[in-house]
């Protein structure tokens, strides 16, 4: 197997003369040796260009709503700083950690530093993408994969809005992605991957993304505290309309999260594509009409709540499940991700401002544990070989587990450590000021 990288390019090469004396070892050859699709490049660079509008300015709008008027641009500051940030920190070593080999002992769990600062990438250099054997510019697939580790912590802000210091999120933010998102990544995506390696299924993030953000959100949010006058006060959102237009710019961009991840334009990619419209449909209907039960009424930002959920749900499974199957997925996600930001979140009295672990982290739970269920041929999915539903299951509940430990335990420290060299939360008099004036000297709305 060491010598396979070597003889790939000489045995396409060689396809002609082959074909001359056996066309069969031809077109082995040119199986074996995936050459640069000028149409699979354009579709990931499209998939990349969607990935970043799904975060700036999709995520960094439908956040921006939310919150209370005088913390709108904290918000907006927040996620476009995180994603620049993550942007450097990814092409300078992250990329390495994730995608390279780990050496002895440690490469099940985070890759080396041989790709650091982009060492030996040039423009003519391939991806073989780890998992599918597909040849695409290098460059892209890092560029691909950037927009996802950037986004990953920026949903993070969600949890702790209207009360943490702009310096301990930037702080957090470079040690997270280095501690927790990147190896993460590594474990799932690379061929070495402790997690790839047992067959766990995650297409396009639920681990990864949604499930890693999810709970440090979580953990932020107990280990910050609540914001000043929750449960008293009415700390409602300022501009629903800019929340529904974030979360139709999240739904735009996320085709590129999950068809992108095909890596290529074919079929699989078409069948992500509608398993992204149709499971956050569903999810939408689902949650605005349990909340319509609930209350009486069903809300805009219940609908636009539920459509996200739905889209968390499907990710790990975008390319795996048949389109009834992402439909019954979207259908569970919307309902239970309701109970999960009212029922659950009021009993246990956390203030996770703005749902990211009720939505990202319950929502990627029953994405992951879920694809083991969808991806069966036998009710219409993709999974291959010789398929067990409840082997498949116990897997992905394995990665799940994985994550959650990680992440949830990763991210104590990281608080702690971010909290004691600069302090995790603005003053009193500043949060009541509001973090537009307080870090950032500037208003959302001038009158």
């Amino acid at each position: 197997m060491k010598f396979r990288p070597l003889l790939l390019p000489a045995l396409g090469a060689l396809g002609l003369s082959l074909a001359l004396f056996d066309p069969a070892l031809a077109q082995d050859a040119a199986a074996a040796a995936p050459t640069v699709n000028k149409g699979d490049t354009a579709w990931m660079l499209v998939s990349t260009i969607l990935v970043i509008l799904m975060t700036i300015p999709g995520l960094a709008l439908f956040y921006g709503g939310l919150v209370r008027t005088k913390n709108m641009l904290s918000v907006l500051m927040q996620v476009f700083a995180v994603f620049s940030l993550v942007a450097i920190l990814w092409v300078t070593y992250g990329y390495s950690l994730a995608f390279t080999s780990g050496g002895e002992g440690l490469g099940a769990f985070i890759g080396g530093f041989s790709k650091a600062f982009l060492a030996g990438v040039t423009t003519d250099s391939t991806a073989d993408t780890f998992t599918k054997g597909v040849a695409i510019p290098e460059m892209v697939f890092i560029a691909f994969q950037l927009t996802f580790a950037a986004i990953t912590p920026a949903l993070i802000v969600g949890a702790f809005a209207e009360r943490i210091k702009f310096s301990a999120v930037m702080l957090f933010t470079g040690l997270w992605v280095t501690f927790v998102y990147f190896p993460i990544a590594h474990m799932v995506w690379f061929s070495e991957g402790y997690l790839f390696g047992l067959g766990a299924l995650d297409f396009a993030g639920g681990t990864v993304v949604h499930i890693n953000s999810g709970v440090a959100g979580l953990v932020g949010a107990l280990m910050i505290g609540k914001r000043i006058g929750y449960g008293r006060d009415l700390l409602a959102p300022h501009s629903l309309t800019l929340t529904f237009v974030g979360a139709c710019m999240l739904w735009v961009g996320w085709f590129g999260f999950n068809a992108g991840s095909n890596l290529e334009a074919t079929g699989g990619a078409a069948l992500a594509l509608l398993n992204t419209i149709v499971a956050p449909a569903a999810a939408g209907l689902a949650w605005m009409t349990v909340e319509a039960m609930a209350k009486g009424k069903a809300s805009l930002l219940g609908i636009a709540s539920g459509a996200v959920a739905g889209l968390v749900a499907i990710t790990p499974a975008a390319g795996l499940a048949g389109p009834m199957g992402s439909i019954v997925l979207g259908l569970v996600a919307g309902a239970v991700c309701y109970y999960a930001v009212t029922a659950v979140k009021n009993a246990l009295g956390y203030d996770d401002a703005l749902d990211v672990f009720g939505i990202h982290g319950v929502g990627g739970i029953i994405g992951a544990i879920g694809t083991g269920i969808v991806a069966a041929p036998s009710l219409g999915g993709y999974g291959v070989g010789e398929y067990s539903i409840g082997g498949q299951v116990w897997t992905q509940i394995i990665a799940v587990v994985v994550t959650l430990v990680w992440t949830g335990i990763g991210s104590v420290v990281l608080y702690k450590i971010t909290d004691l060299i600069v302090g995790l939360r603005v003053t009193q008099d500043q949060e009541r000021e509001g973090l537009d004036l307080a870090d950032h000297g500037e208003r959302a709305y001038n009158y």
